[in-house]
């Protein structure tokens, strides 16, 4: 890999091709043509299947998927004919395998992987063929596929991590591209729209890293492992603090720009953490490259300067009442120098940190016990999973109906267009509508003349390998693309067991055009999202998050540092609700039309929330300086801050009304301006008092924001 550097794209698909072109030349050295379709769908459901796991965990997942396979496939082939049976039996299946999918990520994928084996079973249905065939080849196909993927695993068992640091190394940069924006004095005014963006970026960072956690678990939590797994361990966890330091607010950001805008520092300011976003870029190319990472000494000379000129600064103008907290602004940004450093330093011996650095939540549900809580929280028509299940059986039974009774040959597409389009929401439905009528009109235009080009099996062979690998390299790149791919490998594939491919043109385009329609039509009128969804409940969620990862800081202030798997795993749900917030924000904010002011309150939310969580995340950037200083500090003074800490923590948690609300804060205030009178440590009244002080103005504006009733009885 280091002489020869090897795109993650290339690699990834290398077992789709390995396995489609071993498939083909058992087709052109048999010429069991007919048997070649079902064998090429068996691939592509192994390929969308695929799990990242360990050796053993791969084994697991291969052998309970082929059970699923078998079943499920050889229950189509029996029933399929008798038209009561068949459509009972899909509009059971598109209910219930939905509904699985809601324990986890694992289940979810096996599950549609699953219902895609029903229609492949059914879409290659033959009556000349003994009744086990189709159903017999899919499984061989997906064997074959597994089989490719174990082999690539074994001899680069890492790999799956490796790409996953890089792309959160990248998002990472990203994020910290858009925060050195609040740091240009000559945009002062679009502070706003900067905070927005940022809080948009979070969401891509989160699921950078949450993609990194998943691939670090399955191969941390076995007894073996090998030590290229502990060095990216550290890699990771040093990812996220980088990402607290750099999300933690300790200024007025627009009260700085107005301040320092004739002074060099804030430039300094922003030059360094540009510096920084580009070394996190470079992490992320040398994780793709596999070659180790060079601290750039650039990085160096750019804080010794900056810190000289905060010296110049703080001497001109004496006291940090001018822009308060820029000292420890300043302070968290030469962090992130230190941590970029600890890249470089990273020894092979990682592997041998303290237990509690080395472990990872998993996100696994293998217990009955636990799956049966996990699907009796979405029995609700407030889970999106019921309704998306509940309209997937109705679209399902429906098309099944129209099938039947209109004895439409081959019009199952029309169900797999449907399937394959409805999406839980209907931004993602209508989206996805689009690329897939779009794919398909140029795949059938293409791939229906392609056999009069290419007559001779061996072409149609290579046109059928080429089409499914690039199918799987633009599946979550450029959907229409994948659509036009895996539309041509239908057609020629048709055409290899000798039917009629131009015959099929306008039909094969017509049932797209049904399903997609039918598709919207179930999003847009069976319980539609707009009419469902509550903002209010899923920023209070974001707002209990806050809560418990404050707790965490606040206890760890007491009892010092430590950044165990408590206090990651809070954090990470605070900024995974974070996630969720902005998600659902994004998607209200492409339906103007149904959300109306919703829209504009989702987004107040959101950036209140996110100013809230950068705020803890300032103080949990303090835990390391106010260890340093704890021997200056008195015991009962810690003790003070840390308990204010945890009362505020409790007042987010708690759902009060306007006047305990108050009283409650007032109380706050009070131990707050006592505790400073009684302390004036510098670290406690220009650090903790401060980051206390912002949450406790911030927070009033949530929970008005939150609870309008509230809002209005204040204003009145």
């Amino acid at each position: 890999m280091r002489l020869f550097p090897v795109r993650t794209g290339y690699l990834t698909n290398l077992p789709m091709l390995i396995s489609m072109v071993l498939a083909a030349l058992w087709v052109w050295y048999t010429h069991n043509t007919h048997e070649s379709t079902a064998l090429f769908l068996g691939i592509i459901a192994g390929g969308l299947v695929d799990l990242d796991d360990g050796f053993t965990g791969r084994l697991r997942n291969l052998f309970f998927t082929l059970i699923y396979f078998a079943l499920a496939a050889t229950a189509v082939q029996l029933t399929y004919g008798r038209a009561w049976e068949f459509s009972l039996l899909m509009v059971c299946a598109a209910f219930g395998l939905t509904m699985v999918g809601a324990v986890d990520m694992r289940y979810r994928t096996i599950a549609f992987g699953t219902l895609l084996v029903m229609l492949y079973t059914v879409l290659t249905y033959a009556p000349q063929l003994p009744w086990y065939t189709n159903p017999l080849m899919l499984i061989c196909g997906t064997s074959l596929f597994s089989l490719c993927t174990l082999v690539l695993h074994v001899l680069f068992p890492d790999r799956p991590v490796q790409d996953n640091l890089a792309n959160a190394y990248a998002m990472l940069s990203e994020y910290m591209l858009i925060k050195a924006r609040f740091f240009d004095p000559d945009e002062a005014d679009l502070l706003p729209e900067q905070e927005f963006k940022l809080a948009m970026q979070n969401t891509a960072v989160i699921n950078g890293f949450n993609q990194c956690r998943t691939a670090l678990f399955y191969r941390l939590r076995r007894q073996q492992r090998y030590r290229r797994t502990g060095v990216l361990l550290q890699y990771y966890l040093t990812a996220q603090n980088i990402h607290e330091r750099i999300s933690s607010r300790h200024v007025d950001y627009a009260a700085m720009s107005q301040k320092l805008v004739h002074s060099d520092l804030i430039f300094r300011i922003q030059r360094l953490i540009v510096l920084q976003a580009e070394a996190c870029q470079q992490m992320s190319c040398c994780l793709h490259e596999d070659r180790p990472f060079v601290f750039d000494a650039k990085l160096t000379r750019a804080g010794e300067g900056l810190q000289r000129s905060a010296g110049l600064y703080g001497d001109e103008y004496g006291a940090d009442d001018d822009t308060p907290g820029w000292r420890q602004l300043i302070a968290n940004i030469l962090a992130i120098n230190e941590l970029l450093q600890l890249l470089a330093q990273v020894k092979s011996d990682a592997i041998s940190q303290p237990v509690a650095e080395n472990t990872i939540i998993g996100m696994d549900v293998n217990r009955l016990r636990d799956v049966l809580p996990a699907l009796k929280m979405h029995f609700t028509l407030q889970s999106t999973v019921l309704r998306h299940a509940t309209r997937l059986a109705i679209l399902t039974g429906v098309i099944c109906l129209m099938v039947e009774g209109l004895h439409l040959k081959l019009g199952y597409w029309i169900l797999l267009t449907g399937i394959i389009v409805c999406q839980p929401n209907y931004t993602a439905t209508t989206t996805r509508l689009k690329q897939r009528i779009i794919g398909t009109l140029l795949g059938v235009l293409v791939g229906s003349v392609m056999p009069f080009f290419v007559p001779t099996l061996a072409g149609k062979l290579v046109i059928v390998v080429v089409s499914t690998v690039l199918f799987f390299v633009f599946r979550f790149r450029r959907y229409s693309f994948s659509t036009f791919f895996i539309t041509v490998q239908v057609l020629v594939g048709f055409a290899i067991i000798g039917i009629d491919t131009q015959g099929m043109m306008l039909p094969r385009f017509v049932d797209t055009i049904l399903g997609a329609v039918l598709a919207w039509m179930a999003v847009s009128y069976l319980w539609p999202d707009w009419r469902y969804l509550t903002l209010g409940r899923i920023a209070s969620r974001a707002l209990n998050s806050d809560a418990v990862y404050l707790q965490q800081v606040a206890q760890q202030l007491l009892n010092g540092q430590k950044d165990d798997v408590v206090y990651r795993a809070a954090r990470r749900d605070a900024y995974e609700l974070a996630a969720t917030l902005s998600n659902t924000v994004a998607d209200m904010s492409m339906e103007p039309q149904h959300y109306g002011q919703r829209v504009d309150e989702g987004k107040t939310l959101l950036q209140l929330n996110y100013v809230l969580v950068s705020c803890i995340s300032a103080l949990g950037a303090l835990r390391s300086q106010v260890d340093r200083l704890r021997a200056q500090l008195p015991d009962t003074a810690i003790e003070q801050w840390s308990k204010l800490a945890a009362n505020i923590a409790f007042l987010m948690s708690e759902p009060m009304d306007l006047e305990k609300f108050e009283q409650s804060w007032m109380e706050i205030q009070s131990h707050l301006e006592r505790s400073l009178r009684e302390n004036s440590t510098e670290v406690v009244e220009q650090v903790l008092w401060r980051q206390l002080q912002r949450i406790h103005k911030q927070l009033p504006l949530y929970r008005y924001e939150l609870y309008p009733a509230q809002r209005d009885a204040s204003n009145s």
